[in-house]
């Protein structure tokens, strides 16, 4: 097993996220990755995740890596992308981490089960081929090497600002309290996202 992590550390992460899957041990990979290179989280020397995808992968982030929405040092960026960038910010060291596409990521075959299996269409015949697919990719992605799993690039920009304490204003629509820069204006008054979005489809 290429894996570097202790068993502990894998066993919080399965726990955490609630099973065992190929996007989970991506995101395990990664966090093997970012502890290699910039350190283990401290919150005197914070870490700073910034991932351009929703998919298992965050929970093991969060789980290993101390990194969390709550926290402010997890941003979700909406890309679609199997990418993940840290920051040390102490010392300003920093790389964005992509997925290789051929690296264990499943073949078409596994894709079309997944999507038949989810939609509770497939035989049981295929939930099994799905499985057997699934177990073998998961099995790859523990196996190698992380050069072969992801292209690492080092970042030299400086990181996102912490998150802010911010007031919060009511939102004249609604009623609901919103911070402050996530409020808009329109026709004089001050509305949440939503609120806002309600009002400019009907213009």
């Amino acid at each position: 097993m290429k894996c570097a992590l202790r068993e502990e550390q894998l066993k919080l992460a399965v726990e955490f996220h609630g099973h065992d899957c190929p996007g989970l041990w991506t995101g395990i990979r990664a966090a093997e990755l970012c502890l290699q290179r910039l350190g283990k989280h401290d919150d005197n020397d914070p870490l700073l995740a910034i991932t351009e995808t929703d998919m298992c992968a965050v929970d093991a982030i969060q789980a290993l890596l101390g990194c969390t929405f709550g926290k402010g040092n997890l941003i979700h960026r909406d890309y679609g992308k199997v990418a993940f960038s840290f920051y040390r910010r102490n010392n300003g060291r920093a790389f964005r981490a992509v997925r290789r596409a051929e690296s264990g990521g499943g073949s078409d075959e596994m894709r079309e089960l997944m999507r038949l299996v989810f939609s509770g269409k497939a035989t049981d015949e295929q939930k099994q081929r799905y499985m057997e697919l699934r177990d073998r990719s998961r099995a790859a992605i523990i196996e190698a090497d992380l050069e072969d799993l992801f292209d690492v690039l080092e970042l030299h920009d400086t990181p996102p600002r912490p998150a802010k304490i911010l007031d919060s204003l009511r939102c004249e629509s609604c009623g609901e309290m919103t911070m402050e820069s996530r409020t808009r204006r329109f026709g004089g008054k001050t509305l949440c996202i939503p609120c806002f979005g309600a009002v400019e489809q009907k213009m």
